[in-house]
């Protein structure tokens, strides 16, 4: 924890015990102090002033060490706040503010390093170039910059929330066999009647690095029972609002006219065979796929890469910048905007309050 303030040595200092006695001392700034919280056989602690007015205290893990000191520096006048909040306090900078909090809800850890570099200012120094550009009117490489920079919009909206990955296709094809093999547990019931799956049952795992939610549906298909036909509705839903879909389809089953109006209806669905253990797909007519076995794991990684590629089809360079929330996507819509008009009046009014930001915090 972090007490922060013109009196945080002062608070903080009366209430360590070190060898025996009271009020260790805190400086000089950044020594690590070992004593006991309160009394000599109180909560043992770690403490270190990081200037005057910043002092870091770490206890033992858990909930009842933490609460007692922190309930102890509230009654002894401190304000509790949590740390999104001081974070909004502390920091200047609105991408370092950003970037700080998605970091602490990081999946994985590409998209930790990527978030990272937008802390460390990747955001701001790009826009920094490009106020440079516009100074000296070159409103193409203007352009350009903040183009690619909006085209990163999808993935940083996905640096801290999942892609969704709906697999769907008819009842009894190894949609949930292919969820539990992706997920390398038993995520999804497995059983040969067909309409097992009624409603979809979502699972979060990494594909590639990416934080992904896998959804497994229920089969499509006419259905006059009324749990079954709901499950179906909800397949189709999530079919439809997919980020990436994948279609599902045996290879131990004639190609049908079904499967025909299933691609007809997603065409830019990715194309999945299953059960390829029991055999190859035969050439019956049916458009290329990728041949998977839940048993063998065959075409796993043919499978894991196709989704990759199709939720990020141009990875991000180290050190690129990324929009991370609905403000910095405005501002990247309304400098576009602005270049487009070739109006440097408006590019630098939206660039301003980010670079004062910025300078403010160097």
């Amino acid at each position: 924890m972090l007490v922060a303030g013109p009196k945080a040595a002062q608070l903080v200092a009366p209430r360590l015990f070190r060898g025996g006695s009271s009020s260790a001392t805190l400086a000089p700034a950044g020594r690590i102090c070992l004593a006991n919280w309160r009394q000599s056989d109180g909560e043992e602690v770690v403490v270190a002033a990081l200037d005057r007015e910043r002092v870091e205290i770490h206890c033992h893990g858990g909930l009842a060490a933490p609460e007692a000191i922190c309930r102890d520096l509230v009654d002894a006048g401190c304000e509790r706040i949590d740390w999104p909040a001081w974070n909004a306090i502390d920091s200047g900078d609105r991408t370092v503010r950003a970037a700080l909090v998605a970091l602490a809800h990081a999946r994985t850890e590409r998209t930790a390093m990527m978030l990272l570099d937008q802390y460390q200012g990747a955001l701001v120094r790009e826009l920094a170039d490009i106020e440079r550009l516009i100074d000296v009117g070159d409103w193409q490489a203007a352009h350009n910059r903040v183009a690619a920079i909006n085209a990163r919009r999808a993935i940083g909206a996905h640096l801290v929330e999942p892609w969704r990955v709906v697999l769907a296709g008819l009842p009894n094809v190894g949609k949930s066999s292919l969820i539990n093999a992706l997920v390398g547990y038993q995520r999804a019931i497995v059983y040969d009647a067909p309409g097992t799956t009624r409603d979809t049952v979502a699972t979060s795992t990494a594909l590639g690095g990416w934080p992904v939610e896998l959804c497994d549906t229920a089969g499509l298909r006419d259905s006059g029972e009324t749990i079954e036909a709901e499950g179906v509705r909800l397949a189709r839903e999530a079919a439809g609002g997919a980020d990436a879909l994948v279609l599902v389809f045996s290879a131990q089953e004639e190609w049908s006219a079904t499967g025909k109006g299933l691609l007809a209806e997603w065409p830019s669905a990715i194309v999945v065979y299953s059960k390829c253990d029991l055999g190859a797909p035969p050439a019956d007519g049916r458009p290329a796929g990728i041949a998977t076995s839940a048993v063998t794991r065959a075409g796993l990684e043919e499978l894991e890469r196709a989704i990759v590629a199709r939720l990020v089809p141009n990875e991000p360079a180290a050190g690129a910048a990324i929009p991370l929330d609905a403000e910095q996507a405005a501002l990247v819509e309304t400098l576009l905007a602005a270049i487009e008009r070739r109006s440097a009046e408006a590019a630098r009014a939206a660039l301003a309050p980010w670079l004062a930001d910025a300078a403010g915090r160097a």
